[in-house]
């Protein structure tokens, strides 16, 4: 049942708000009203009026909640990430950058553990906040610092995911700091930045791939069912690679 305090997401149309219920709280859309105290205590898939009421997937946090101060690896690449480097309860994970936080959100709900490296400090702290503020941070180490200089012991990490302008000096020390066999994920907006990764992992990773993903919606209107009218085209391409040693 949903309770004073509660994140909970309302559908009106084809519109989405994510709001937290308070008793004096209150939705206004159009000529329309949905008063908090209508939806507390009741269950989530509850329709009020024209406001459907539902409680929040992780990806609608991110969307809808998440303070952004940087451009945010959209769930479609952060939940595929998650799968593709094996995440389950057991791994600890290494990231760095942060950035706004969206991906570690993805990994905090999967894995044992997450240590994340922002160097920035105003990134940090919006990420900080925003895993905080929805329940999402407590097997989360969080670190305002760049990685290359954490202390971190050798064969830590069971994986790792990289998101920072120019990945190819922190090869070295992700190696080091990475369980042999270990996957590796980058995030890299360019092409050219992919071939220059590619060629510095020669010696260090195999078994390398890179794609990146595109995803269409569609209108789900029965009449007129079709593509919506823009698509994301790019966001970024994916690298993922394995460690080796010789």
């Amino acid at each position: 049942m949903f309770k004073e305090g509660d994140y909970v997401l309302i559908r009106y149309g084809e519109k989405k708000y994510l709001k937290r219920l308070t008793k004096e709280g209150s939705l206004n859309v159009r000529k329309d009203v949905l008063k908090f105290s209508q939806i507390i205590g009741k269950p989530p898939g509850v329709k009020v009026g024209k406001f459907e009421v539902y409680e929040p997937s992780l990806e609608e946090i991110i969307m809808l909640g998440f303070e952004r101060v940087t451009q945010i690896i959209y769930p479609k690449d952060a939940f595929f990430i998650a799968f593709k480097l094996g995440i389950d309860k057991s791994s600890v994970v290494l990231e760095f950058g942060t950035g706004s936080g969206a991906l570690c959100a993805v990994l905090s709900r999967l894995a044992k553990e997450v240590y994340t490296y922002e160097a920035v400090e105003k990134f940090y702290k919006v990420a900080r906040k925003n895993l905080e503020r929805f329940g999402l941070a407590e097997n989360v180490r969080f670190h305002n610092m760049d990685f290359r200089d954490a202390p971190v012991e050798e064969g830590f990490f069971d994986c790792a995911f990289v998101d920072v302008k120019d990945p190819v000096p922190y090869l070295e020390k992700v190696h080091r700091v990475l369980k042999t066999g270990a996957q590796v994920g980058f995030l890299l907006p360019t092409a050219n930045q992919v071939s220059e990764l590619l060629k510095a992992l020669d010696g260090l990773f195999g078994s390398a791939e890179v794609l990146e993903i595109l995803v269409r919606y569609y209108k789900t209107i029965p009449e007129r069912f079709r593509p919506e009218d823009t698509m994301v085209g790019h966001t970024a391409y994916l690298l993922f690679t394995r460690k080796l040693e010789s």
